[in-house]
């Protein structure tokens, strides 16, 4: 048995329709350790790349958080919701152009390198201490302070419109869903986000990441192993 428990970064692939919270649960059990966090929550609708901190590496959740982020994801043009995703309210349908590709990819460059985001209300931003996602349940909307958020790159995958699939590499604090909405304003219609995975985080890929329905089923003494250990994790940052 370890000294203190253990320590380290497991890294999930998550599953659709559960939180970023069901995911550390599911872990406190598998492992047999209270002590997890994760960094950077996704949202229930969104797949992909969960990191999951335990024992004393949850010390150095901030640090992993602050790094730079990969998604895939697909825009659905033509509506607006309440979320500026799918599992949103549909406030608003606009037709869609027909778009062709220079167009599109004029709009994408448009959203590149440094510039100002306003986070979405359904965000865990606080005002006041309250999250911003109670408040928009309660049908409150705030004024949003813009902040500053950076992509590096992106790429148009497939069109076949109303739907853009798209990979974009961006800073932490960037809302996809923002992004989505924002494109489908540029591209003189509206947008929401229908699909989104998390492909990289840091240095963190999926390609050593358990799927979270094997997280119930494999023994404790096999996810250990899977554990990307403090030492480890200090070579890959070249600290």
């Amino acid at each position: 048995m370890e000294q203190d428990g253990p320590s380290g970064v497991l890294l999930i692939d998550k599953a659709p329709d559960m939180t970023s919270h069901d995911v550390v649960a599911i872990a406190r059990r598998a492992l047999n350790t209270k002590k997890i966090g994760h960094c950077g929550t996704l949202d229930p609708m969104a797949t992909g790349l969960l990191m999951l901190v335990i024992g004393r590496a949850t010390k150095i959740q901030d640090l992993l958080m602050s790094e730079d982020k990969q998604y895939q994801g697909t825009i659905t043009l033509g509506t607006s919701t309440s979320t500026q995703d799918r599992q949103g309210d549909v406030l608003e349908t606009k037709p869609v152009p027909d778009l062709t590709t220079k167009q599109i990819h004029a709009a994408f460059d448009t959203l590149v390198g440094a510039f100002e985001q306003i986070p979405p209300m359904v965000s865990a931003i606080k005002k006041d201490g309250v999250p911003l996602y109670k408040l928009a349940r309660k049908g409150q909307v705030i004024e949003r302070e813009p902040r500053p958020v950076h992509i590096t790159s992106y790429e148009v995958t497939r069109v076949a419109l109303p739907e853009i699939d798209f990979t974009v590499h961006c800073s932490k604090g960037f809302y996809v869903r923002t992004y989505a909405h924002d494109l489908g304003i540029q591209l003189d219609t509206l947008g929401h986000l229908s699909a989104l995975r998390r492909t990289r985080s840091g240095k963190f890929t999926l390609d050593r990441a358990v799927p979270v329905a094997d997280l119930k089923t494999t023994p404790r003494e096999v996810l250990l192993k899977a554990m990307i250990s403090l030492a480890e994790i200090s070579l890959m940052r070249g600290a």
